[in-house]
């Protein structure tokens, strides 16, 4: 593809053995996508058989990733294309109508723009303990943005020069929150921007959403101690896990989207959470293995 030809942005999927969700991704980018816009799924060498999804949608280029993890995903993917702006977003997450349109008008050079993150039930009412956390709990972009100085990678656009100066997502870490924090510090600021929307599932069991924060514990132990832990700090932050839910049961209380029956599921899994990321987090100091 010369210069001419050159796409103006490039939308950039990780995927991992997901190929319903992945599907369901795509068709809601297809008919917003056109010539302007290189849409590449990064597939970190999928078991499942992705030929009908592939014959599906012609305008999407597969790329296969060997090594694995979504951040090592994320930079083959961006090192595939040439186009000047980079729009990140989740295999299972689903665009707005207008998220490319929105995408575009957000954009800009000096700076990392994260999007609002939604969510919502792939299973029918009443929600279950873990879906009613996530209804409460997960992807609080504005705060993460505006206080943490991070957004989650499902929905984040900015430009090729900056990911370029940056450097890539580095795995084995909370990849997203390193990355941001390295742009912060490297003069571009993280701005949120509401009309950019994308949404996300909430997990639906215990188990989905033990695996999740079981990776974020581990994710966030090698960020913040890089392999030389500060073992007082850590301790505490572990043996704070579960005077955390006590506070943080008001927000469920609070919610206007759960019933009186999904608030009592959500505070159980709030605390049973809690007490078990206490565990891992001191099971990873101790380098026994915090996870069977």
């Amino acid at each position: 593809m010369d210069s001419a030809q050159a796409p103006g942005a490039a939308i950039i999927i990780p995927h991992y053995n997901d190929v319903e969700r992945l599907r369901r991704c795509l068709t809601a980018l297809s008919s917003q996508v056109s010539s302007e816009e290189e849409v590449v799924v990064a597939d970190n060498a999928s078991d499942q058989d992705l030929t009908a999804v592939k014959s599906e949608f012609g305008f999407v280029r597969f790329i296969n990733v060997t090594e694995k993890g979504a951040a090592c995903a994320r930079n083959a993917g961006v090192k595939a294309t040439t186009a000047p702006r980079i729009f990140f977003i989740d295999a299972d997450c689903v665009p707005a109508d207008d998220w490319v349109r929105s995408a575009y008008s957000v954009f800009g050079y000096e700076t990392v723009i994260g999007g609002r993150v939604d969510t919502f039930d792939e299973t029918p009412s009443p929600k279950t303990g873990a879906e009613a956390f996530e209804t409460v709990f997960a992807f609080h972009q504005k705060t993460y943005i505006e206080k943490k100085g991070f957004s989650v990678t499902a929905n984040l656009v900015t430009a090729r020069t900056i990911f370029e100066e940056v450097g890539e997502f580095r795995p084995g870490m909370s990849e997203d929150f390193d990355w941001c924090q390295r742009a912060g510090q490297g003069g571009f600021p993280i701005v949120f921007a509401d009309s950019l929307v994308v949404s996300h599932p909430t997990r639906s069991d215990w188990s989905a959403l033990k695996k999740k924060w079981r990776r974020l514990t581990v994710e966030s132990f090698g960020l913040e101690s890089g392999g030389s832990a500060k073992p007082m700090l850590w301790t505490l932050k572990a043996l704070a896990m579960p005077l955390s839910a006590i506070v943080d049961t008001r927000w469920v209380l609070t919610s206007s989207y759960l019933s009186s029956r999904e608030k009592v599921r959500a505070t159980g899994t709030l605390f049973r959470l809690r007490f078990v990321r206490m565990v891992w987090m001191l099971g990873l100091l101790l380098r026994s293995d915090p996870f069977v």
